[in-house]
């Protein structure tokens, strides 16, 4: 039997709101208040998103980020930079203990990933998951060395018209799994690029090379120009495809909105964006 889970497009906002929405549906779905839920959203202004680990001042220039008129905010998630500008965002919040959901990492990112398989599919896309064969493979997944996110890739690498793309994390707190994403319409990889420091430019030169091998965007492969509109519709259906289920609109309630907008706090904080 189909099972149905939550939907909701929150369109465009500003970073604050992104991130802390993702967080307050975790803490939905973590305290039982609301099914799995599937999220799709865009940013104003465009944002740098850095990973919960990385270091901000040493990684990023922060200046340029100013100049550049983009927002900024630490994630939740693991991984490096991100540029959210021409993308359509995802995230995907349910509990580990779902029976669908398997226990490790690499292998729930494959469940979940599925839903962004047959989104690509329903584009017109020729797209499979290429699994690394090799030790030597294997064991470069254990050492990503870029600041930026699409350059550290999973086990399962997603193919699309034989180019890899890359773009997602995940997290796990308590019994919940968030995997969020960006699925690219566009990218400008030297603006990207811009923004992090690199020890001289021969390296920078070697990530850019590296990323562009792998953060592909719609419109580098797509005989036609594909607009957001588009794109929401195809992976809406990808999601329904991929996970064998069906969606209900999601609509918060006061108290669940109260707890967004405490969370939105949090993450415009100083103290959490500049925590490293």
């Amino acid at each position: 039997m189909t099972e149905t889970w939550n939907f909701i497009n929150t369109g465009s906002n500003d970073p604050f709101y992104n991130m802390a929405l993702d967080e307050a549906l975790l803490n939905f779905v973590s305290r039982g208040e609301i099914d799995p839920v599937i999220r799709f959203y865009t940013w104003n202004p465009a944002t740098l998103s850095v990973g919960y680990f990385q270091r901000l001042t040493k990684e990023i220039d922060i200046d340029k980020v100013k100049e550049k008129g983009y927002g900024m905010v630490r994630r939740q998630t693991g991984g490096r930079g991100v540029l959210h500008d021409k993308e359509l965002t995802y995230s995907v919040i349910v509990p580990e203990s779902h029976p669908e959901m398997p226990s490790t990492i690499t292998e729930a990112y494959r469940v979940i990933s599925e839903g962004l398989l047959q989104g690509y599919k329903e584009l017109g896309l020729d797209a499979y998951f290429a699994i690394p064969r090799s030790k030597e493979e294997r064991d470069k997944l254990k050492q990503p060395r870029s600041a930026v996110c699409f350059d550290a890739p999973s086990w399962y690498e997603l193919v699309v018209e034989g180019r890899k793309i890359a773009g997602s994390a995940q997290v796990r707190q308590k019994g919940v799994i968030l995997q969020h994403g960006s699925l690219l319409q566009d990218v400008d990889v030297d603006d990207l690029f811009d923004m992090f420091i690199f020890k001289n430019e021969r390296l920078k030169e070697k990530m850019k090379k590296a990323f562009l091998d792998k953060a592909v965007a719609l419109n580098d492969i797509s005989d036609k120009k594909i607009t957001i509109a588009e794109m929401e519709v195809a992976f809406e259906k990808g999601f329904k495809k991929g996970l064998n289920v069906d969606f209900k609109p999601l609509t918060l309630t006061e108290a669940q909105q109260a707890e967004v907008n405490e969370l939105i706090e949090k993450y415009k904080s100083d103290d959490w964006n500049y925590r490293k």
